[in-house]
């Protein structure tokens, strides 16, 4: 039987030559005779979150094969199964030669193969975000759409807004969710340029701006063994890319089965690609045609990049993952509102609604919505009224009563 190791140098794999009787030292024995780790210096697991570990107490909350004398058909461990493997130190994988400029006798080396032999993949231990903050009403609005309305059958996402502090705190007060089209496996944006400058001019008016992406994973995609498909990875650090910004955050949420209470929890997660992530992505090393037999777990370059001392096109995505902090705080604004790009068009009767339902709350607090401001923009003068309106929000200051009437004639309309 063949069992696929992956650990922070890529996969490997070993052979057992008794599947069914062996146990987890004797799979330790094996990986220390073919692969030269040695067994006390191993953790092994069944989940993949064993990579992301940074610490010792992280390594021991993978208990699954703990016990040596655990037998691999009780783990389901089965021909061309993947164990996930974590180790302290350096080793030499075995694999191809160490490079040598020379090359090889008679082989010439173009200076494209120069620079791809130079190009070396690792994981980066340490996020440029200190921590992620959500809001928890914009987080809430964002999940329950997915859970209760979508019920994570497919994919949804949105664009993240907020402050970053010198210290590379980065907190999200409110989700801008473009149109979009989401399925099991692929998320597809429809952005609107028109729609965006009106994003962006709230955002600039409020003393925020955009920090992140945010999307869900379906709860087929939680069957699979990967963190991030190969597809996620080409979109996170696209818009991470786009951003111009070190401390973006790539923030992703999935249903995760609870066994003890016979349901299920929304899990939110948050990373940061790594720099030598967007570093290929910016300079096209990314093959980003993605064949359907692809295995998703795995990123493809055009050239070979060096992983380990391994020459290799194909790159585990979790070490292009660097795993951020995440907190929540009440932020400034509501997110009762209607959100825009969903199922239901947002129509001056929500607004109507709004309004009087807050009708005991200050003018400036009935406002004080992302996405209520949004729908206004659009019929206000977006380099004079949202800035005016979005500096009463800013500073909590009263409304001027010519927007208030115009405002709530826009309700009364409905």
């Amino acid at each position: 039987m063949m069992l696929r190791v992956r650990s922070r140098d890529g996969l490997e794999r070993v052979k057992l030559e008794n599947p069914n009787g062996t146990k987890v030292s004797e799979l330790k024995s094996i990986i220390e005779n073919q692969l030269r780790i040695p067994t006390h210096n191993q953790t092994l697991s069944t989940n993949q979150n064993l990579l992301l570990a940074k610490s010792r107490e992280d390594l021991l909350r993978f208990t699954d094969m703990s016990n040596p004398n655990t037998l691999l058909t009780a783990l389901n461990l089965s021909h061309g199964s993947i164990v996930f493997l974590a180790y302290e130190g350096e080793r030499r994988v075995q694999g191809p030669a160490a490079f040598s400029p020379a090359g090889s006798f008679g082989k010439k080396m173009t200076m494209d193969d120069l620079i791809a032999k130079q190009m070396r993949v690792g994981r980066q231990e340490n996020p440029h975000c200190e921590i992620v903050s959500f809001d928890r009403d914009c987080a809430n609005a964002f999940q329950h759409y997915v859970n209760e309305t979508l019920a994570f059958a497919v994919k949804r996402g949105g664009f993240m807004y907020g402050t970053v502090s010198e210290e590379g705190k980065v907190e999200v007060n409110f989700i801008y969710e473009p149109p979009q089209q989401g399925l099991e496996e692929n998320l597809m944006f429809f952005r609107d340029p028109e729609e965006e400058k009106y994003v962006e001019a709230i955002a600039a008016g409020l003393g925020m701006r955009r920090v992140g992406f945010i999307f869900t994973q379906s709860v087929s995609q939680a069957k699979k063994d990967y963190t991030l498909s190969y597809r996620e990875v080409l979109q996170a650090a696209e818009y991470h890319a786009e951003s111009g910004l070190k401390e973006w955050v790539t923030a992703v949420v999935k249903l995760e089965v609870n066994e003890e209470a016979g349901g299920a929890d929304v899990h939110f997660e948050a990373f940061q690609m790594s720099d030598v992530c967007i570093r290929l992505f910016k300079e096209g090393w990314f093959d980003t045609e993605v064949k359907e037999d692809h295995d998703p777990k795995l990123s493809i370059m055009k050239k070979d990049v060096v992983v380990g001392v391994k020459d290799t096109k194909e790159v585990d995505n979790d070490f292009f993952l660097v795993v951020v902090k995440i907190s929540d705080h009440q932020g400034p604004l509501s997110s009762t509102f209607p959100i825009e790009n969903r199922n239901t068009q947002v129509t001056a009767k929500a607004l109507k609604n709004h309004l009087e339902r807050t009708k005991n709350l200050p003018f400036v607090k009935r406002i004080s919505d992302f996405h209520l401001l949004l729908i206004l923009s659009r019929v206000l003068d977006v380099n004079a009224d949202v800035p005016a309106l979005t500096e009463c929000v800013l500073t909590q200051s009263a409304v001027a009563e010519g927007y208030q009437i115009l405002i709530e004639s826009m309700a009364s309309a409905a």
